[in-house]
């Protein structure tokens, strides 16, 4: 229990500042007052930890029975903050709430859409996920993208370090050394950090005790065109969760069943839907999590359904919740950057596995990679299109995914003969286990 414990916290400080950014994030692009912000917050919390419990614990259909950590989603911010900043949050609630049903409904007949999800499309989401994450981790590492002193020595030095301890205790020691790495990394810089005098603890004492869940307390309305938006959206982060279960799997060497795939969208889905009633953003899959796992090898569900009763505590009391938001930037960016990383590595052994590496093949990948990573690290290439349109397509992960997607269902696979494959729509051999 104790061991266990432990490795639930450390999932925790993996997704925490990433879990609470998007609110923060959001609420900032609208102008949200400060109670409003930091009920966001705990609302994010208290709904990460309850999701994670349900895609560990499954009710009925909902949920995979994995270690799956969930949170906020990234992919979201753009479009709610578009939504809220012309509609009202209200509106953006609304459309995040019915938005989810997509998601849902995919889950719900998963068979019929499964060989649209093969390994090649799997393996590039995870991919271009680690691929566009770690420029964040370089940011977090050198103190935060707005930083006054960004790129200090100090900062770089801090972060630096707890990537260091995280890889060497990982490589050089066996037992609870090893599968701890990275939350002893970043205690050990957070100690450090305090030391140096950057870690403000003000927040500490400016929080409440006790966050109380209240229903509807932002409104909802509903209009056809976010809703559009929020449900293209989920499509992406369906894909997006497919790829990470993959991911996933992964570490057991193999590919994800159908009860699992199903029961991972609809719990990504039915518990945005309910978080979006209680003034929590969507939740979806968080991969610097499964970074975790497969730099630790610990696999456990019991170990990330105890993670998910931590965040649930910390969503009901904003104090803890502002003790660990005091961990500073680079503490958090030398063990992301690890973790990224490794979420990259997963993605290039689903490709390695299970992906013929052949012309047509690679062709895709060039492709969707190439326009992926494109639109990310110049997106005024698409300055002239609709805002909804950049809002969709200038996501790394949805370029990638929608290239992916399409090509591989589009290019006729060919046999070793050069013969064309006709039966182009079936699921890949390797992933068909179930």
């Amino acid at each position: 229990m104790g061991e266990s414990v432990l490795l639930g916290i450390q999932h925790v400080l993996a997704m925490l500042l990433p879990n609470i950014a998007p609110p923060l994030i959001i609420a900032g692009g609208i102008g949200l007052a400060t109670g409003q912000t930091t009920f966001l917050v705990q609302m994010a919390l208290l709904f990460a930890g309850l999701a994670t419990i349900v895609q560990t614990s499954p009710i009925g259909p909902v949920g995979a029975r994995l270690p799956i950590v969930m949170g906020t989603s990234f992919t979201f911010v753009g479009g709610l903050i578009a939504i809220g900043t012309q509609y009202g949050l209200a509106t953006a609630f609304g459309a995040a709430i019915v938005g989810a049903f997509v998601e849902i409904a995919i889950g719900w007949k998963f068979e019929w859409f499964r060989s649209y999800f093969t390994p090649l499309v799997n393996g590039l989401i995870v991919v271009i996920t680690g691929l566009y994450l770690i420029p964040t981790g370089m940011d977090y590492l050198a103190g935060g993208a707005d930083a006054a002193n960004y790129g200090a020595l100090i900062n770089l030095g801090v972060g630096s370090l707890v990537f260091v301890v995280a890889i060497l205790l990982n490589q050089l020691f066996s037992g609870v050394l090893r599968i701890l790495s990275l939350a002893i990394a970043i205690v050990g810089g957070y100690v450090v950090a305090l030391a140096v005098g950057m870690v403000d603890l003000s927040p500490i004492g400016e929080a409440a005790w006790v966050a109380v869940p209240v229903p509807l307390r932002f409104g909802v309305a509903f209009e056809p065109v976010p809703i559009l938006i929020m449900g293209l959206i989920y499509i992406t982060t369906t894909m997006e969760t497919v790829g990470h279960i993959s991911a996933l799997t992964t570490v057991e060497n193999r590919n994800p069943n159908v009860d699992e795939l199903k029961g991972g969208l609809l719990a990504d889905g039915v518990m945005s839907t309910i978080a979006g009633v209680f003034g929590a953003f969507p939740n979806t899959s968080f991969a610097q999590n499964i970074g975790v796992i497969t730099f630790t090898g610990v696999m456990s569900r019991f170990v990330v359904t105890i993670a998910g009763v931590i965040l649930v505590l910390l969503g009901l009391v904003p104090k803890v919740g502002a003790l660990i938001s005091t961990i500073p930037y680079p503490v958090l960016g030398g063990a992301t950057l690890v973790m990224f990383g490794m979420i990259l590595s997963s993605g290039f052994s689903i490709l390695n596995d299970d992906v013929p590496i052949n012309r047509r093949n690679m062709v895709i990948i060039a492709a969707a990679i190439s326009l992926g990573l494109g639109v990310t690290v110049r997106p005024d290439v698409l300055s002239q299109l609709p805002q909804q349109a950049q809002t969709f397509l200038g996501n790394a992960v949805v370029m990638t995914a929608v290239v992916a997607l399409v090509l591989d269902n589009l290019v006729p696979k060919r046999d070793d003969t050069g013969s064309v494959d006709r039966d182009i729509g079936r699921s890949d051999p390797a992933e068909t286990d179930d």
